[in-house]
């Protein structure tokens, strides 16, 4: 196996960077995080192009499926099986993303039957409404596959952003690397559709390199099920379970107490449980409140 070697010693550029400096012959361990790019703070054209993708993919696919066609319900199905694993960002880990799970049929069929059943209530009243949601109600949908998921669908944006990289920083066309042409998957926001469309993209090895800002990665992505499960999801458990004392003060049973309890294991049923009852039943919404917490305490990388 080759070398690790940064891409900016790859290519020989010596300034610093705006994106993410990944090794050029192994992936690098952090993920594209949707939540990340949404609430960026210095957006930019590509920022906005990318959140177009992902809400519009989002949308398209939870219409389908809240129709009562079932030509509808077949056609969210077939969108959700194009997420092959993006290999041009060199993130993520080698061995489990979407190939190493089963392929993207398979976890497209993961997804698919979530937003059909456990969390179709969820979908149905406008709680569960972000591509970041999926990996706090989907089993087998973590950071990798939410960061491959998110590459596909944010590929033209990706490819845009490194088109500018390589016209700021001329060393990726320097002698003697070269540019290669190839045609790529994308997401038509326009269209609502997949389609295929050509990129002139920097190469290492006669593989084609998709740059990627570094605010878009994070090591661990923002909202995940273990985080929500153990912030709001159990915040909630706490005040919806809580007693008055003799002097009407408010007794919350500490939060390592409710889980050795066993009455809310960890797991997303727990988690789609606990989130629906709470938004039909109780008027809150645990995940409106899990989004405040994690904006509030974000930290950008760049």
């Amino acid at each position: 196996m080759p070398h690790p070697l940064p891409i900016t010693k790859h290519f020989n550029i010596s300034t610093s960077v705006p994106f993410v400096d990944v090794n050029a012959h192994t992936d690098t361990r952090l993920f594209v995080d949707p939540r990340a790019i949404r609430i960026e703070k210095n957006p930019s054209p590509y920022n906005a192009d990318a959140n177009h993708c992902t809400r519009t993919f989002f949308d398209t696919v939870t219409n389908y499926i809240k129709s009562n066609s079932s030509a509808d319900n077949y056609r969210a199905l077939e969108l959700l099986q194009h997420f092959t694993e993006p290999k041009q960002t060199r993130l993520g880990l080698a061995k489990s993303g979407i190939n190493g799970h089963g392929g993207s049929e398979e976890v497209g069929q993961w997804i698919w039957d979530t937003l059909s059943t456990n969390a179709n209530a969820l979908l149905r009243i406008g709680t569960l409404k972000w591509i970041e949601d999926i990996p706090l109600f989907v089993d087998g949908v973590g950071n990798d596959i939410t960061s491959d998921l998110t590459t596909r669908i944010i590929f033209k944006p990706l490819a845009e952003f490194t088109s500018a990289m390589v016209a700021k920083y001329p060393e990726f066309r320097a002698a003697p690397h070269k540019m290669i042409k190839s045609e790529h998957q994308i997401w038509d926001p326009q269209s609502c559709a997949w389609d295929e469309y050509m990129f002139e993209l920097p190469s290492v090895n006669g593989v084609p390199l998709l740059l990627v800002p570094k605010n878009w990665v994070r090591p661990n992505l923002l909202m995940t099920a273990t985080r929500y499960y153990e912030t709001q999801m159990l915040t909630y458990v706490q005040r919806k379970d809580a007693s008055l004392d003799a002097k009407g003060k408010l007794l919350l049973t500490p939060k390592d107490r409710i889980i050795e309890s066993g009455k809310y294991p960890r797991g997303r049923k727990t988690i789609t449980d606990v989130t629906t009852d709470a938004v039909i039943n109780h008027g809150a919404d645990p995940l409106a409140d899990f989004r405040y917490f994690v904006d509030s305490r974000y930290e950008p990388r760049g």
